[in-house]
């Protein structure tokens, strides 16, 4: 049995669980209107761990939400699934953020989802996954207009789900489109992608792994008073 801390901070959902094998047992989770994760995260993975009855030395991986999503919070959450990895001398797990949204949906086997993180404006992160998860389309950081999308919807439901589903919706008219921006990424919806990469053995390099931010962080400096 493989027992595996999963940690999510991809958007302002702190999420922690642990998995006995693709099955959670614990989740803690604050999906705040702001960022949190660096007071909450460290308390959630204690809390975790001793609501499960485990301790550090259980642990057979640490698996990460590796983004899309926000810069800090993929960097508090990386640097602490990396801090753990290195002290403990456990595998480090990457999860594609958007793949673990397609989780939450049950699908036919012709329809598709689409999760979509809402980046500036009227740009969003997104990926195209069939009934089985697996990629239709790869990630990107695109702007939304009429025609996105629009090739996958011939006959078929097509299910746009998360913070960017709103953005879509005012733009997006076919009628085969589906919005639900209530899906949030949760370390509840990691352990079936994680513990299939751990029985093949693909881990991450800890020493050398880095977030999947998909474009440049940005600063963004406050105009000066003249």
């Amino acid at each position: 049995m493989a027992i595996i801390l999963h940690l999510e901070t991809a958007t302002t959902n702190c999420s922690v669980s642990i998995s006995k094998d693709d099955e959670i047992v614990v989740l803690k989770e604050n999906n705040a209107a702001s960022y949190s994760h660096s007071e909450q995260l460290h308390l959630f993975i204690k809390e975790a761990l001793e609501e499960a009855s485990l301790s550090f030395s259980d642990l057979d991986a640490v698996a990460i939400s590796k983004g899309p999503g926000s810069y800090t919070g993929l960097r508090i959450g990386v640097s602490s699934a990396k801090g753990l990895c290195f002290s403990l001398d456990l595998p480090l797990i990457s999860v594609p953020t958007l793949q673990s949204m397609a989780h939450q949906l049950q699908l036919k086997s012709d329809e598709l989802v689409i999760p979509v993180l809402d980046a500036r404006r009227m740009e969003v992160y997104s990926c195209v996954y069939d009934a089985a998860y697996k990629e239709v389309r790869d990630t990107r950081a695109e702007v939304i207009n009429e025609e996105s999308f629009t090739e996958y919807v011939s006959g078929n439901k097509v299910y746009i789900v998360g913070s960017g589903a709103e953005k879509c919706r005012g733009v997006l008219q076919h009628p085969n489109f589906v919005f639900d921006v209530s899906v949030v990424p949760s370390a509840k919806d990691m352990a079936p992608i994680a513990f299939k990469k751990y029985e093949a053995g693909q881990f991450e390099d800890v020493a050398y792994f880095e977030p999947y931010y998909l474009k440049d962080f940005v600063l963004q400096q406050k105009k000066k008073k003249n």
